[in-house]
């Protein structure tokens, strides 16, 4: 099984990692909607089985949620895979979320999520979000105490641009880059993977398949009927005109596809990981069914000229 060093870290991950945000449910802003919990701790073991190594959740998830199911999933499990989590969203007992960089709530934060997951330590701890980007600096000096200390093996960051990273670096080395990275979504090719490929930054990208849009699965019928909180309706790309023409370009990821006997989603996961910045992504699903169209992914690679073919019908719908 091919396995990636995670930037200067001893993690060797696979290619791809489990993405637990969806099975953290429904009931909190920012859900995908409701999530069937009889399908999430076999989901999380079909993608095991299968040799994928580490799981990314975060607090944020369900408000809790996801960590426990990650918890549940791994009682009893022999190896146990990598398990990154996150910080710097919190929330009241009312469920509202806000954000909090402060060394105390770091703390906090880390010491719940422990617990939760039922961990000794954490192997990637990342701030979630840059905010409030005035206290990115008091919150990374936490997370560098935090891993001083032990309670967490690594530190990372999420969402950040260079300029934050180079802050961040002052005080202590980022192990690893978490952006959004998909054939939809590609701010960050120009200067954050190039920074963090210079620096040996790894990078886990999120959100490969763009949000389940490059699956094959999604249709204009789906979309409409979304669940009203699945925070996917408020995306411009799934609102006209980028939907169908999203839908479009799944279809020829669906013929490059079948010349290899590889699903759309797969054929999208592997134009991320042909980028060399990229270490592995972070692949979703809600049950152990959704793992068979994406497992692939952990093999299955883009010649060069596939690529060029990919970025050719790009050019051709952004010039329609």
């Amino acid at each position: 099984m091919e396995t990636r060093q995670l930037g200067s870290s001893d993690l060797q991950i696979t290619p791809i990692g489990i993405g637990a945000w969806a099975i953290g449910g429904g009931g909190w802003d920012g859900s995908m909607g409701p999530q069937n919990e009889n399908d999430s701790v076999p989901a999380i073991h079909a993608a095991l089985d299968r040799g994928i190594n580490w799981i990314d959740t975060a607090a944020l998830y369900g408000l809790g949620h996801s960590e426990v199911i990650v918890a549940r999933a791994l009682e009893g499990r022999t190896p146990r895979p990598y398990v990154f989590t996150k910080c710097e969203r919190v929330w009241d007992s009312n469920g509202k979320i806000s954000a909090s960089l402060k060394a105390d709530s770091v703390r906090r934060e880390c010491e719940a999520s422990l617990r939760r997951l039922k961990a000794d330590a954490i192997d990637l701890y990342q701030i979630h979000w840059p905010e409030p980007d005035e206290d990115i600096e008091e919150g990374w000096t936490e997370l560098a105490r935090l891993k001083h200390e032990g309670k967490v093996r690594y530190i990372g960051v999420s969402n950040f641009n260079v300029a934050q990273m180079k802050r961040a670096q002052r005080i202590a080395p980022i192990t690893s880059l978490q952006p959004p990275l998909s054939l939809v979504m590609r701010s960050v090719e120009q200067e954050i993977l190039p920074y963090a490929a210079s620096g040996n930054i790894g990078v886990i990208v999120y959100s490969p398949m763009a949000a389940g849009l490059l699956t094959g699965a999604m249709t204009h019928e789906r979309v409409a009927n979304f669940a009203a909180e699945d925070w996917r309706r408020r995306l411009p790309n799934f609102k006209e005109p980028l939907l169908s023409r999203n839908l479009r370009l799944v279809e020829f990821l669906r013929e490059i596809g079948r010349r290899h006997g590889r699903t759309p989603g797969e054929v999208a996961i592997a134009w991320t990981l042909h980028n060399p910045a990229v270490t592995g992504a972070i692949v979703g699903f809600r049950s152990a069914r959704q793992v068979s169209g994406i497992i692939g992914a952990m093999e299955f690679r883009l010649t060069q000229n596939e690529v060029a073919e990919i970025e050719q019908v790009l050019k051709q719908e952004d010039a329609a």
